[in-house]
């Protein structure tokens, strides 16, 4: 497996070798070994899947809060996306800023986003199926969000005027009004 470290610290882009003939390929996507030697000594305990039938759909930006906050593994297992990661521990010499990966099933690549981020993602085309694994089980009384759109994070989302929402994702707040949900920490020796 490559390792490429992204422009925010701790959020990292992983490419799963492949190896093929004229049947197609076979990938390793993920070994807990290596990810905790490699991205972050973390358990996994949820897979998670959700089909977006539209291009041009918006899911985020989520994030739970402690003690529920998850991290996650995210894959694209058909279609297109853009998978977004946005700082969000106050601290951090890069709070407020963003990180995007273009994931399909061609490219294989996967996107470690670590407790501590807003996770979302814009589908490039129809019928869309993003897959991620988290290491905290989803908790209605913690799920947060942050407005896609807000300019002081500036996410470049790709022809965003054909934007699909789900109310609660229209109605979130910007990010200078959330508390200090999680704050960071500098583990960098």
């Amino acid at each position: 497996m490559h390792l490429e470290e992204l422009k925010i610290l701790d959020v990292k882009k992983i490419r799963p070798a492949r190896f093929g003939d004229s049947r197609g390929y076979f990938s390793e996507v993920f070994r807990r070994a290596w990810f905790r030697e490699n991205v972050s000594d973390v358990e996994f305990v949820q897979d998670n899947e959700s089909l977006s039938a539209q291009a041009g759909t918006v899911r985020g930006l989520h994030f739970q809060t402690p003690p529920s906050a998850q991290g996650k593994l995210v894959r694209c297992t058909q279609g297109r996306l853009l998978d977004v990661a946005v700082d969000i521990r106050t601290g951090s010499p890069t709070f407020g800023q963003w990180a995007a990966v273009e994931l399909s099933p061609e490219n294989g690549e996967q996107l470690w986003i670590p407790a501590g981020f807003a996770h979302g993602f814009m589908t490039l085309v129809d019928d869309t199926v993003i897959s991620y694994k988290v290491t905290a089980p989803y908790s209605s009384a913690h799920d947060r969000g942050v407005k896609w759109d807000d300019p002081a994070i500036g996410i470049e989302w790709p022809g965003a005027n054909g934007i699909v929402l789900s109310d609660k994702d229209a109605k979130q707040p910007l990010l200078s009004e959330l508390p200090d949900y999680f704050t960071y920490e500098d583990t960098r020796n």
